[in-house]
Parts: structure tokens; sequence; C-alpha cells
């Protein structure tokens, strides 16, 4: 019977990503990414080359899945809140971007033509009088991603225990309403504000 490669591809891709979110890559182990995948571990190395290669494999699938929130410049509050809703439902994606910026910084995160398009939309917005004019489109576009992520790189944000997110559902709501009015007072021009 003949191997399925994209799907053993797949199942160590999902086994990796879990493996490194919980332990970095120093501390992940191809022994439990195998099993979990049910392959033998020399896939990983005939697939990826080496653990820092496969990490970088799983890190630019989870960017692509983050890509998944659609990019809407004329409602970056809207925005902001659709990644933050996206991470309270993948809250092991931040843990895996804190791994990349202690471990491997090099790492490719946000493509960069995703994210030169998106600082494209912005300056084109902000000529327009729709952004605020004061800030670099890429400098706007961090602020938003920054206001989306906040709570979850906050004290308050992750109960360490039990590794997920402790939030009660009203504090859920407050959180995104803050992401939202935050990123609204980011983006809005000085003479637009009241």
């Amino acid at each position: 019977m003949p191997r399925d490669s994209s799907a053993t591809k797949a199942r160590l891709l999902d086994a990796a990503f879990t493996e490194f979110a919980a332990h970095g890559i120093a501390g992940a182990r191809v022994d439990r990414i195998a099993e979990i995948a049910r392959a033998n571990k020399r896939f990983i190395y005939v697939y990826f080359g080496s653990k820092e290669q496969l990490f970088d494999a799983v890190l630019q699938r989870a960017m692509a899945e983050g890509e998944s929130v659609p990019f809407a410049v004329e409602d970056l509050p809207g925005y902001a809140g659709a990644i933050f809703d996206h991470l309270v439902a993948r809250p092991d994606l931040i843990r895996l971007r804190l791994w990349r910026l202690l471990e491997r910084p090099s790492a490719t995160g946000l493509e960069p033509d995703a994210f030169h398009h998106k600082t494209a939309e912005i300056a084109a917005a902000q000529q327009r009088g729709g952004l605020t004019p004061e800030m670099n489109p890429a400098d706007l576009l961090a602020m938003v991603l920054a206001a989306a992520q906040a709570w979850f790189l906050a004290s308050e944000g992750t109960n360490a225990e039990e590794g997920s997110q402790s939030w009660q559902a009203e504090r859920l709501t407050q959180h995104r309403s803050a992401v939202v009015e935050a990123t609204r007072r980011i983006i809005t021009p000085k003479n637009s504000e009241g």
C-alpha cells in the first residue's frame, strides 16, 4: 500500500505545532512529534530537513492561517477585533510566536508581501484622510496588531497553571471592546477626535 506523503506531512505539521507551542524549539522532541503524528521520525528529516526547518514550516503554516482573518482597511477596529477573536480560539498561536521571538528570530513571520500589501492599503487610506497621517503605515499596522494581541501578553491573559484562557465571557467581551476602542483611537486623525 503506497504511503500518502501529503497526509503524513500534515500530521507531522499538526503534531509539531502542538509540540512547539508547548515546549519551544529547544524543548520540543522529534520522538514525541513522530509518535503523535503516527509517523517514523525519519520523515521529519526527509520532509523538512531539521527540527528548526520543521519549526519554520509550522510557523509559516500558522501565519497563513492567521491571514485567514480578512484585512479591512476601512474597518481596522473590526479587523483588530477579528484577530482578537481568532487568538481567543487559538491561544497556542501566541505561544508559538513567542517561541519564535525567543529562539528563532530569523524565522519568517508575517509574509513580507502580505505586510506590504496591508501597509500600502493603509497609506492609501491615510491619503484619503480616513486614517491618522501622523504615523508611518507600517507603524500604524504594528500598533493595530499589537492592540489585538495585547491581552494575550498581559499577566491576566493566560492562566499559567492550566495553559489556557481563564477569562469569563463578560471579561472576554470587555477585553474585545477595549481592543476595538484602542484601535479606533490609534487610527483616528487628530482633527477628527472629539
